[in-house]
């Protein structure tokens, strides 16, 4: 069972770096929403990374994964939400003014029907045109 805290002291080797990323990888392990992934739960979400695993299931995923408020949709906050979390889990600092260029930019992109959110479709239709979007949807493995 692994709750949380653990969850993040794996991830980043200390309790005390929060993180909405983070945070919302636990949230799609925590399938039953009990507060711990377990190991059924861990075996599922992880078969998404595999480099067999469906791009469909990698697409959803991708999209779970921002749409923050389980709305069925992202909007432009949310998706700015993320983008500043991934900055920040990646040490990386930009001005305000170029993340809001970002945000626009793939906004704008992605929402083709241009009603200030992007759906499943959208977001599919998106990912297909950017497939590096999904480059981290992959655990590399060796075999020796």
């Amino acid at each position: 069972m692994c709750l949380q805290d653990e969850f993040h002291l794996a991830l980043f080797r200390n309790h005390d770096k929060r993180n909405l990323f983070a945070d919302r990888i636990f949230d799609l392990f925590d399938v039953n929403r009990s507060g711990h992934i377990d190991f059924s739960e861990l075996v599922r979400s992880l078969g998404v990374y595999h480099p067999k695993a469906p791009q469909a299931d990698k697409v959803l995923y991708a999209f779970k994964l921002y749409d923050l408020r389980r709305a069925g949709f992202i909007e432009r906050e949310e998706l700015k939400e993320m983008v500043l979390a991934l900055l920040h889990e990646s040490d990386l600092e930009l001005s305000n003014d170029i993340i809001e260029s970002m945000v626009d930019k793939t906004f704008t992109e992605a929402d083709s029907k241009g009603d200030g959110r992007i759906d499943q479709e959208e977001w599919r239709e998106y990912v297909d045109k950017n497939p590096s979007l999904l480059k981290n949807m992959t655990l590399r493995h060796h075999l020796q």
